[in-house]
């Protein structure tokens, strides 16, 4: 089961994907919106034990500290990512007239790394270029794709530890690879799936 929330203020993703056998559940993204977010894993019965960051962006991480005391829960952002939760300069908040500074995370993920929920195994594509720790996370039920890859865009690189070239690169070598069926969950917008962006995407269509 994949549960989507567009969380108040930046109009970021937020998705709960829970193995429907077990009610095991994780939470990706929750930028925002804590009440809204909770009140759907409890209508949804889920067993939420892990939040997965695809990046330290203050509108990706900006209802952590809650959910996490609230539901035990704990945190996972990659490596290169770790030092933006806890700064509101690196995770960009300050610039927006807000100050968030989480505690540090519980897990430092790695390329390749897997994820075992449930009977739901996620795997973790590093996919750097938004951010250095960006991530996607690829799952049976589809791939979650951050600040990677939109619905007919891809992410900016213009902020601190962005680069074009690396997030070409990345989509070109972990994204693109993938079955044209696979459905694209991003981290703004609409869904898609990796087949029309291949096609119709102006970054990804005749450059990569």
């Amino acid at each position: 089961m994949i549960k989507r929330i567009v969380t108040p203020g930046m109009a970021a993703n937020c998705y709960l994907v829970s193995c429907e056998k077990t009610n095991k559940a994780f939470i990706i993204d929750p930028g925002a919106g804590c009440e809204m977010i909770l009140n759907t894993i409890k209508e949804n019965k889920m067993d939420i034990s892990l939040i997965i960051l695809t990046h330290g962006h203050f509108d990706h991480i900006g209802a952590v500290e809650s959910l996490r005391k609230d539901l035990q829960a704990k945190v996972a952002i990659h490596k290169n990512d770790a030092d933006m939760l806890v700064s509101s300069e690196k995770n960009l908040s300050r610039f927006v007239g807000m100050d968030i500074a989480l505690s540090p995370a519980d897990v430092l993920l790695e390329d390749d790394e897997k994820i075992v929920i449930g009977e739901l195994e996620v795997k973790v594509l590093h996919t750097p270029g938004h951010t250095s720790g960006g991530i996607c996370l690829l799952t049976e039920q589809g791939l979650f794709s951050g600040d990677t890859l939109f619905a007919g865009s891809i992410g900016r690189t213009d902020f601190p530890g962005g680069s074009m070239s690396q997030l070409l690169q990345s989509i070109k070598e972990k994204i693109m690879i993938l079955n044209d069926d696979i459905v694209v969950y991003p981290g703004h917008e609409s869904n898609t799936t990796i087949g029309r962006e291949r096609r119709t995407n102006p970054f990804i269509n005749g450059v990569i």
